[in-house]
């Protein structure tokens, strides 16, 4: 499975979030050629802030190899990472993070800051952005517009 085909299952992740009224983020997590786990946001169902794609990914994965050191595996999301979630990638011990659309106001894998490669943490995780970034960052543009249009905010 290569980058491409992993963000399409993130994508598809991040459309049912839609379903909850959460914001459109999806992550899978990819261990050779295994989806060993997959998730989006939850927040709003949950009303848990902690509930982002890419924690309750990396939790899934976790239950599922009956460990939570993911090393060899690859999470793929469609929004940069932020930092509590960067924070959780890097205590993972995962290999990779693969990821859409730059988050220019919180993201922590380059934007920002640049957590999973900090010299100063005790792991490093690798960075490959933007991959499907304009699929990826037309459901959040979209999901947003919406929101506004409805006075919904956010």
């Amino acid at each position: 499975m290569d980058d491409a085909q992993a963000m399409r299952l993130a994508i598809n992740e991040a459309r049912a979030a839609l379903e909850h009224g959460d914001v459109p983020v999806g992550a899978v997590v990819v261990r050779g050629d295994t989806v060993i786990a997959a998730a989006h946001n939850e927040r709003e169902r949950l009303q848990d802030p902690s509930a982002h794609a890419e924690v309750l990914a990396l939790r899934a994965a976790a239950a599922a190899t009956g460990s939570w050191r993911l090393d060899g595996a690859t999470l793929y999301v469609t929004l940069e990472p932020c930092m509590a979630c960067a924070g959780t990638l890097v205590n993972s011990r995962i290999d990779r993070v693969v990821f859409g659309a730059d988050d220019l106001k919180a993201g922590a894998c380059g934007s920002l800051y640049n957590v999973c490669v900090d010299p100063r943490v005790n792991h490093s995780v690798a960075v490959t952005p933007r991959i499907l970034a304009e699929e990826c960052g037309a459901l959040l543009t979209d999901f947003f517009a919406a929101a506004r249009a409805t006075g919904s905010g956010r």
